[in-house]
């Protein structure tokens, strides 16, 4: 199986990159194999900073896949130490982690980016708590995190159904 987190350290700092062509999905296997990343980062006295951003330009992370889920991987599978995305639920992890966000940045990948304690973003990033559109809360953190991250407003604002991306209606009109 093709590695699908990338880790590098330069000197203090552990660079920790999601490569899932075509949109950096996070399975569970993915959430494990991040969770060992950061891991690495917290039991590891020569490293000060972690760093977590996406493979490509086009996607930062578009957060759960749904091809797995649609395979048959549960909801509720085993996400490994740190919780989704190895990070979202690694409450204890003491040293900073600065999410490099190169693209759109969705759902549960936009959770991820918030449990980070920076997020540097691209001129061209976007963030959008996709799944506020189906009914479903943003459980990894961001129902949690957004609102201490933001102004109430922008938060809400961010996390309504109206926030996420629409597509142009087929429909002639008229």
């Amino acid at each position: 199986m093709t590695e699908v987190v990338h880790i590098a350290r330069r000197g203090r700092v552990l660079e920790v990159t999601l490569d899932r062509p075509k949109v950096n999905a996070i399975d569970a296997a993915t959430s494990i194999a991040l969770g060992r990343a950061f891991a690495e980062l917290q039991e590891d006295d020569a490293l000060s900073v972690g760093i977590v951003t996406g493979a490509g330009e086009r996607f930062f992370s578009a957060g759960w896949d749904l091809k797995a889920a649609s395979a048959g991987e549960p909801a509720d599978a085993d996400q490994g130490v740190g919780g989704f995305a190895g990070l979202t639920e690694h409450w204890d992890l003491k040293k900073p982690v600065v999410a490099a966000v190169n693209g759109l940045a969705l759902g549960g990948g936009f959770e991820l980016a918030l449990a980070a304690d920076l997020i540097v973003a691209a001129e061209h990033a976007e963030f959008a708590l996709t799944e506020a559109a189906v009914g479903l809360v943003p459980d990894a953190g961001g129902v949690i995190r957004l609102p201490r991250r933001l102004p109430r407003s922008m938060a809400m604002e961010l996390s309504s159904p109206a926030a996420a991306p629409r597509r142009p209606s087929s429909s002639a009109g008229g």
